[in-house]
Order: C-alpha cells, then structure tokens, then sequence
C-alpha cells in the first residue's frame, strides 16, 4: 500500500491540492473552485480528484484562508470578555491610533460588542502581586450573563496576567465549569506579554475565530475519517511551521495567513535545492502580489501583524508584504489624467473583461491577453473555453486608450507598465529598504499570474535571476507538505540583566522546552530531528523598542542549561552594535522577553522527483505566436513547459505554457531547465 502525503491550499478562487507518493517519489496536482461559503466542499473534493482510497494517505497538510477571512469579513463569532474593573474598554481605544493619517475622525468597531465586555473586581500588579483577588461570584455572574446573550466563546482578560496569571487562572476555571462548549480561554494562556492592548487584541480575536475555525476544522476532519483516513491531520500556522488540528482549534488566532506562508516556505526549500538560498517570492494571484524575503535559506519573521486595522495580532508570522496588483486588478484613470492599477479587482467572477462574464473594465490579465502574452484559446483552470480578445481590446481602449490618447496596444503596455512598477516597489520595500542588496538575489514568481512578470521584475529591481519553480500554481500546497511542525512560546521577565534570577530564566525555558516536546510527542508524524531556539527581547533602560537577541541555550535529552548572565550581556551587546552602530555607555540592559521555538524537523522529499524523464526540445515545440514587446510584436516561439528536457535552453521571446500558469521569457532573457525542473530564467549575454 502506498504511503502518500497530501498539501491542501485553499484560496479565493481555487483549491489547490499537492499529492505526493513517498514510496514511489512521484507527486500529482490538482486544482480545483473553492466552494462558497463552506470551503470543505472543494477541500475534499479535490483530494477526492487524485486519491480513491483514503486509507493510503498518511497525513494531510492543510493552509487554510478560513481565520483570515473570518477576520476580514468580520464573520467571527459573537463573543463576550470578562476584564479587570476600568478596562473594558481597551480594545476599543487600542493605541490612539487612526483608520487614516489625515482626518479627525476614524471609525472601529472592536469585534466585542460593549456591551459583552463585563468587569469584574481583581487587581494584580506589573510585579506579580495581588492587589485584589478575584471576585469569583461576580465572575459566574458575569459568565450566565453572556451565556444569556448567546455568546459562543468568553475570552477572560486581566490586568498584568503575564506577570501572574493566578487570578486569570481562577476565573477562567469558573467559568469553564458553567460554559456550554470548550471556548473559554484567558491572556495568559493565549500570551503571556506584556502590553496590554496587543494581549487583549490578540486573545480576543482568537475567542473571535474559536467557533468558527474549530467547527470547519472538525467538519474536516469527520469528512476525512469518514472516507477511511486514519493518517494525521495538521495545519499550517503563520509561523511556516504546522501544528495538530487539536492545537489549531485552541489556538486559531496563528492560522491567520496559513496559506500564504505556506507558499513561503516552499519557495525557500526549492530555491536553496536549486542552489540560490537568497530569494524574493512574489505571489499573484486575482486579486493581490503578496512578496516575502527570504535571506541565507530563513524566512523574516514579524512579531506582530495587523490584519486589518485595530485588528493586531502578536504571534510570530512570516513577513508577507500585500499590495492590489493581481491579474484582476482593474486599470483606471483618476480625474488628473493619471493611470492607476486597483485596489478594486474583479476577481473571478465577473473576472477579466475577456472572460465574457459581464465585466467591463480592463484588467492586467486583460492587458496580457491583448498583447498576446496569454493564449485565448487555453485559458488557466479551465472554467472557460476561449477568452474574448476584442473584448478585451474595446474595454482597454475606452477606459484607458482614449482617456490618454493612445491606441489599444500602447494603452495594454502602459497598464502592464504601471502593474510592474507597482509589483517592483513592493520589491524594493523588501529588499534594498531593509538593507538588503537585490543583485544578490533571485526572485521567485508562483500563483498563477507571476511567472507573466518576472522578466519585468528582473529590469526594474535589478534582480540577478528568475526561478519559476516546476508547479508555481501549487506551490502553496507544496509547501504545506514541506513545513516543519513548530511550537512558539513567550513569557514576560520584565527585569534588569544585573542580578537576574537565572533560574526562574531557566524554569520558563525548561517549562517552554517540555510543552512543546510533549506537543510533537503527541504528533502521529515522524521527525528527523528536534530543535530549540531562544530569543530575549532586551533594551537599556528607558528605551520603548526592543533588539531581538539569540542566547546560546544547551538543551540534552529535554533538559535545559540556561545561559549565564554574562553570555546573554555579551549576546545583546553583538545584537544592539550590529542594529545600531554602538553601545550606550553605562547603559542599565533590561530583559523584557523570551522566546522559545520547539521545531520538529519533517522529512523532505527529493525535488529531482518533480524533474521531467526524458523529452526534448522539438517534442515539447507547440509553434508560434506573435506576441507584443514594447513597441512591436516579436513571432514568439510556444512550448509545452512540463515536457521539456533537463538541460533544456530556450532563448526568448519564448512562452512556456502548462496548466496552472504561463511562463514568460523576453527577447533579451534566455530560460534554463535544472534538474529539478525549475526554469531559471537570466539575461542572455553572449
């Protein structure tokens, strides 16, 4: 019987499924509609369009969009909060902060009703001391009183809980013991941080999303069980690690960006395969180019994300850069006679104007199909049989070409233009903004629009060199079977490094180390090995921002050896020169938190198993098109992408077609087929 592992993305507009055999090394891709508003429709019947027998799959891996989208669409739960007296109404003021720079006014409504954000009496200081114990009676009152009100989940949020959380503790017991369903959490559970704000913000939201993911989540899982799976089932987190479904439902508020992470985390691995551990990814898709960095083979992690505004999250998430430029973004021209690229998109459905499916306006999928760089009569994810071309065309003329004054030609190369320029300032962002020089790097395009792109990219960032990994459609799921499983944890010190108490320091690293080695104990997966990670945020006295400083931490068999004093004064010391330049004389270092990561390490599987078997250049040889570059069509050469050869050279202009994208290589630009099936796309010098 075969073993077999299966990475499930679902996205906006498709479902994307990546099948890989690991008896026999050899992978399938599927892609399938996302089904609306239950994403477990196409989720299972995807999996369904590649695997009869579900007994023979072992673990299915799975980015879901469900948490993001909850949160965007404001379609959580209906919640309740029980808080110290005098702060129900943190979430709401947040950081004084405002929807828009400019202006007086800015409206947010927190995803707790006001009037579901119960006080109770309980003090407990910033040092740990209790003030005022906890009113347990007014707790339960405060519990039947949301119950009353139909809240499906309480999240309890006490004042300086990360400093000691007993009281947090009582309450939380209490009302577990009156609460219908399992959707009783507190902040110290969630994050035990200091600032009060991002505490309450992030447990909040994750009471917010506990019904709704857990419930999609359980209904998946039941579906799978259902058809014979028996194997493991796991989740992506921002993090780019994966965790157990179990922690996934306690946890939901780290599944937000799951999906896109995952593509991350695929891109990394094949781009350190193919030799080039320094990558930009970029992602697009109908409606947005999501672009991460990727620097000596580690994605950049961010403490904290906004994902929409007032709506922060403190959890360590892959930094993914968004902007609207996706193959539906709408091309417009604003009233000073400017050309703008969205943020408005068409989507999928209407879709492109050439779709023929009642949109009029042009899109940048538009643009490409009028100058020839998409061929009408094979559209990707053959929901359609030949795209419009002089649809496109009139559409691009009336809302772009006359308001300009230029013809149907020039109108689509300006449109692309301005795409590129757009999709290249994110690059930048990433890049050269954070010190980083681009000519070091190479870029990944993947979606299903992105490979259209990167000759553009390579000009206008001054990128060394494209790789267009061997399914950029899928490779979100890819990365879903590629990730390691990860455990984040983060406790609060708060205390001058002087005279630290180094084994309180210790009992926190061993308590972090054992929950999270116990978690992928608990794991019905196989590891090839276990790592821990510790980080201290840490700062001189006085000052608000943080450095992140790595500690050298022995840890044998599950038993942590905490640091010294001194190697964590001459750790932050090396932290704090490398950021700023120099050290503060007679500074007072302070450590304010640490961080500690549990990773599994998954098995990978070998890339040279995607790589084409035999082929050749003519049999892979579809014929000709003309297509636009510039200002004049090029007779560009047309071929099967998945059927040529290893070693393969196809000078440009060339296009490259598959089913889940299409790859575009310019006349000054030569591709390269490696060994793993990637298309290395350079400047053909001679």
């Amino acid at each position: 019987m075969s073993n077999r592992m299966i990475g499930v993305d679902v996205g906006g507009t498709f479902t994307d499924i990546f099948v890989l055999d690991e008896t026999s090394g050899v992978a399938e891709v599927a892609k399938v509609p996302t089904t609306r508003p239950d994403q477990s429709g196409g989720f299972l019947s995807g999996i369904g369009s590649r695997v009869d027998d579900l007994s023979s799959v072992s673990v299915v891996v799975h980015g879901t969009t469900a948490g993001t989208n909850a949160l965007l669409e404001r379609k959580g739960a209906k919640i309740g909060v029980i808080t110290t007296q005098g702060l129900r109404d943190v979430l709401e003021m947040r950081r004084r902060d405002r929807p828009r720079t400019w202006g007086l006014r800015g409206n947010f409504e927190p995803v707790v009703d006001r009037a579901h954000r119960l006080e109770v009496p309980e003090r407990t200081l910033a040092d740990g001391t209790i003030r005022t114990p906890v009113d347990l009676d007014a707790v339960r009152v405060a519990a039947r009183q949301l119950i009353d009100a139909d809240c499906l989940a309480v999240a309890v949020l006490f004042a300086n809980a990360y400093a000691n959380d007993e009281n947090e503790a009582k309450a939380v017991a209490a009302v577990r013991e009156i609460w219908p369903n399992a959707h009783v959490s507190s902040s110290s559970e969630i994050l035990p941080e200091i600032r009060e704000f991002e505490r309450f913000s992030t447990a909040a939201l994750n009471a917010y999303l506990q019904p709704e993911v857990s419930g999609y989540l359980n209904r998946l899982e039941t579906a799978l069980k259902d058809g014979g799976f028996a194997g493991e089932f796991m989740i992506v987190q921002s993090n780019g690690g994966v965790m157990g479904v179990d922690t996934a439902a306690r946890l939901p508020v780290r599944t937000a960006l799951s999906g896109p992470a995952a593509g991350v985390i695929a891109a990394g691995y094949i781009a350190q395969a193919a030799g080039f551990p320094d990558v930009i990814t970029g992602d697009m898709g109908g409606t947005s180019f999501d672009v991460a960095l990727i620097a000596k083979g580690e994605s950049t992690l961010s403490p904290q994300t906004s994902i929409d505004f007032g709506m922060v999250v403190r959890s360590p998430m892959i930094e993914i850069t968004t902007i609207g430029a996706g193959g539906g973004s709408i091309a417009w021209v604003d009233k000073g006679g400017l050309l703008n690229i969205g943020p408005e998109s068409a989507g999928s459905t209407p879709g492109p104007v050439a779709y023929g499916l009642g949109n009029t306006r042009p899109t940048v999928t538009d643009a490409n199909v009028v100058l020839g760089r998409i061929d009408p009569d094979n559209p990707i994810g053959g929901k359609l049989e030949r795209l419009d071309v002089e649809a496109a065309k009139a559409a691009i003329l009336e809302h772009v070409g006359d308001p300009l004054g230029l013809d149907a030609l020039a109108a689509a190369e300006a449109i692309l233009r301005v795409a590129n320029s757009r999709m290249a300032g994110a690059l930048r962002l990433v890049s050269i903004e954070r010190g980083f020089d681009p000519k070091r790097f190479a870029f990944m395009p993947f979606g299903g629009g992105g490979a259209l792109h990167s000759g553009a990219m390579l000009a206008d960032v001054g990128l060394a060199r494209a790789i267009v990994p061997r399914y950029p459609g899928v490779t979100s799921a890819m990365g879903c079977v590629i990730a390691d499983m990860r455990q984040d944890f983060v406790q609060t010190i708060n205390a001058g490094l002087d005279g630290i108490d180094a084994a309180l320091l210790g009992a926190h690293m061993q308590r972090h180390v054992s929950d999270g080695l116990a978690i992928l104990d608990a794991a019905r997966t196989s590891f090839e090995a276990r790592e821990t990670a510790f980080t201290l945020d840490m700062a001189y006295l006085g000052q608000t921002h943080t450095v992140s400083v790595d500690v050298p931490v022995e840890v044998e068999n599950g038993t942590v050896t905490p640091p010294s004093e001194a190697q964590i004064g001459a750790a932050f010391d090396a932290a704090y020169m490398a950021t700023y330049g120099r050290l503060l004389e007679n500074g007072v270092r302070r450590v304010m938190n640490l961080r500690s990561a549990v990773t599994g390490k998954r098995p990978r599987f070998d890339l040279s198993t995607l790589a084409p078997r035999g082929g050749s250049l003519d049999g892979a040889l579809k014929g000709t098109r003309p297509v636009h570059f510039g200002d004049t069509w090029h007779e560009t050469t047309l071929y099967d992408r998945l059927a040529l050869p290893i070693g393969a050279e196809i000078p440009g202009p060339a296009i490259l077609e598959q089913p889940d994208t299409t790859v575009l290589i310019e006349p000054d630009l030569i591709g390269r087929v490696d060994a793993f099936g990637n298309t290395i796309i350079e400047r053909n010098t001679p």
